[in-house]
């Protein structure tokens, strides 16, 4: 499907593909800086989760609206990323990259609310919606991964 671009909408996806080239970056170098193999683990499945979504925003910058049917073949050949955005700090804790973490994915998934709302098309606002909420699984795999190893307690 063919969708034409307000200059405002693109300005919108032109911020969240950054938003998604950040987590990637994050979550690919705190894979190999964390020490718990779990939290290995929830960075590495989070970057292929993440590159399946600036997949998702290129595809629409370039005016189509993806199939989210395909999104899991998509991983299977996942785009280098490349950047200077770098993580704070050089050895972190484990807690430090949690904290980190955390925090990105709540503002990531903020933004998208804010975009959803602003896209006039409504397969649009439903891939941004899908993609938002699977921003919010990654915090909410964070979360409990914290809270499992008494790092957030919940009060």
């Amino acid at each position: 499907m063919e969708i034409t671009l307000s200059q405002k909408e693109r300005m919108l996806l032109e911020d969240q593909k950054n938003h998604e080239l950040i987590c990637i970056e994050k979550y690919s170098k705190y894979a190999n800086q964390a020490q718990d193999t779990q939290l290995k683990q929830i960075c590495k499945a989070n970057e292929q989760i993440e590159r399946h979504h600036l997949d998702s925003i290129n595809q629409l910058l370039s005016g189509k609206v993806p199939d989210m049917n395909q999104q899991q073949q998509q991983n299977q050949n996942p785009q280098q990323v490349t950047g200077n955005n770098q993580p704070t700090g050089g050895n972190l804790t484990d807690k430090d990259i949690c904290l980190d973490l955390l925090m990105t994915e709540k503002y990531v998934s903020g933004t998208y609310d804010t975009t959803i709302f602003e896209f006039k098309d409504t397969n649009v606002r439903d891939v941004l919606n899908h993609i938002q909420k699977e921003e919010q699984k990654h915090g909410e795999a964070i979360f409990q991964y914290m809270n499992s190893k008494g790092m957030y307690n919940v009060q």
